[in-house]
């Protein structure tokens, strides 16, 4: 994507204030280490390493302040980085889920400009009616009820002005910075920054495509078109844009309204089941899920009937991917520990360096604790959280999607021992383990892998032929050639670069030094105060770029 000179004038100014709010709280020490001044103004170059008024707060919570402060992307970084409990330690997750993605309403007229602009008309055009006051405010978009010409009630989602330029120019500044720490925090690289940012920036950057939500919203409303228990929201395409999105008006109990719920006489049992329902259906069954299922995205209609809102996160779990937790889960029913570790290898999961006999010895003992239990006595959560301490402490690196899934079981559970204490979910989603067990075994499915494979031999066998041509033509013409590729080695020639600039400058400066004595010796030229003119100037420039490399060495570390 091309960068124009205006979006690095704003990046520099963004860095600017980004820089200043970790410095505050307490971070300066660390940009210190990323060398990070190359990209800031020469002002803010020098960064302080005390915390200040914040000093008595612990990392997380002086971090999670600071992401408050930053605004709202990251605001969404810091709830996406509560769902890696695979990656992060617990009081990172606490403190990273008390960030609420709310914001301060932004004004009506903003919101009439967005629509009129979007579809090009004025809005008592586009809609009967639509209500001043939001009914929700959030860090990406506001919503605001609304009726249709027709009359139906709808809610209106419209994207907060220029949030897409600050959201690019965030995403720009952490791709810099997350770069710089593998470059140059070694400890850093097992957390893989780049890859980090480029999965928050997918996610983000989708959330604000309200056509492809919009798309979601659909293809949910396919899997549970049957479903009495779940009502998906319908969507008025006619009234939705990329930056507007509109969808029926849910008229419903939210989740978590305890009181509300048992006011309006509905059955907290059955409602636990239903929404449990939904989450298993929706990840065993269509592989496809609702990533982001807290209580404030759904609510409670007639009947006990589900009604999630808000499909901005999605998670999809690929055919691949599936059968590939399917072997985990029968391997772990099996308690075959060397099957389940060649899966997590298989799978790309592992660290090469893994203690492989000391992780095996771990994994034993966490099955037989829980091997033989009741599902009655499984406890999803305990068992979860020992599972992500594992992961973090041996260094797994799991699919974020499969992450995305565990969290939304969790939440899932936690929503339904809320309603209903005494329900399990482990319990609950037997069947439909056993069901996805069936499929996978099963003679269709076979027949049809059989089916892919022999189409594959016979597309193999018609290919080869004429690649086995192409490469013996190469050979005979000694156009054959092999390709090398060094990898870690460039922080290695960026050093040789520096070194090999600072001799060059030290070259000159010398060079100037004794040209500059050669012309006092010779007292060639103009003179001023009895000194050649020429051999002052000589040796001001040498005395200027010595101090200049010498303070370049200095702030390097490197002296």
């Amino acid at each position: 994507m091309h960068i124009g000179i205006v979006d690095r004038y704003q990046d520099l100014k963004r860095y600017s204030h980004i820089a200043s709010v970790f410095v505050r709280y307490g971070f300066g020490e660390l940009l210190d280490r990323l060398r990070a001044e190359h990209y800031l103004p020469r002002r803010r170059r020098v960064f302080g390493r005390k915390a200040g008024e914040f000093r008595h707060l612990s990392t997380p919570e002086r971090l999670r302040r600071a992401f408050e402060e930053l605004g709202p992307t990251f605001i969404k970084l810091g709830q996406i980085l509560s769902t890696r409990a695979d990656l992060l330690p617990p009081s990172f997750i606490q403190e990273f889920s008390k960030l609420q993605d709310s914001a301060p309403p932004f004004p009506f007229a903003d919101i009439c400009d967005t629509i009129e602009s979007e579809f090009r008309r004025p809005v008592s055009e586009v809609f009967l009616l639509i209500e001043e006051r939001p009914l929700a405010a959030a860090s990406l978009a506001q919503v605001h009820r609304a009726r249709t010409g027709t009359g139906a009630r709808v809610a209106v989602k419209v994207q907060r002005p220029h949030i897409r330029a600050l959201l690019e120019t965030d995403i720009r500044i952490l791709h810099d910075f997350a770069n710089l720490s593998e470059r140059r925090l070694p400890e850093s690289r097992y957390y893989q920054p780049v890859r980090l940012v480029n999965e928050f920036a997918r996610t983000i950057r989708r959330e604000l495509d309200f056509v492809r939500e919009g798309r979601n919203i659909e293809r949910f409303r396919r899997y549970f078109a049957g479903d009495a228990t779940v009502y998906i929201p319908k969507v008025y395409w006619d009234l939705s844009a990329p930056k507007i999105l509109t969808t029926e008006y849910i008229e419903g109990v939210k989740i978590s309204d305890i009181d509300g719920l048992n006011a309006a006489g509905l059955d907290r049992e059955a409602i636990a089941v239903n929404g449990a329902d939904f989450t298993l259906k929706e990840v065993f069954e269509h592989h496809f899920f609702h990533a982001d299922p807290h209580p404030g995205n759904l609510f409670v209609l007639e009947d006990n009937v589900i009604a999630p809102v808000d499909y901005g996160m999605t998670g999809a779990i690929s055919d691949d991917l599936a059968d590939h937790i399917l072997a985990i889960f029968i391997a772990v029913m099996d308690k075959d520990i060397d099957s389940l570790v060649r899966l997590l290898q298989e799978g790309n999961w592992v660290p090469e360096n893994l203690d492989v006999d000391s992780f095996k010895l771990e994994l034993q003992d966490f099955l037989e604790r829980y091997h033989g239990l009741s599902l009655q006595e499984v406890n999803m959560s305990e068992v979860l959280g020992e599972a992500m301490n594992m992961i973090r402490r041996y260094r797994l690196h799991m699919p974020i999607d499969l992450v995305l899934m565990a969290r939304a079981l969790l939440v899932t559970e936690g929503v339904a021992r809320m309603l209903y204490p005494e329900f399990n979910i482990v319990e609950h989603a037997g069947p439909y383990a056993k069901k996805l067990v069936r499929q996978r075994y099963g003679p269709i499915r076979y027949m049809r892998e059989l089916y892919e494979v022999a189409g594959e031999a016979e597309a193999f066998a018609r290919r080869l032929p004429g690649e086995m041509g192409q490469l013996l033509t190469k050979v005979m013409r000694g156009d054959l050639s092999i390709k090398f590729l060094h990898t870690g080695l460039e922080n290695l020639i960026m050093e040789m670069e520096k070194s090999s600039n600072r001799l060059s400058f030290a070259v000159v400066i010398a060079a100037l030094i004794i040209g500059s004595s050669l012309i006092f010796q010779s007292g060639l030229g103009p003179a001023l105060l009895g000194y050649p003119v020429m051999g002052l100037v000589g040796f001001l420039f040498a005395s200027i770029l010595g101090i200049w490399l010498i303070a370049s060495i200095m702030r390097s570390g490197k002296l």
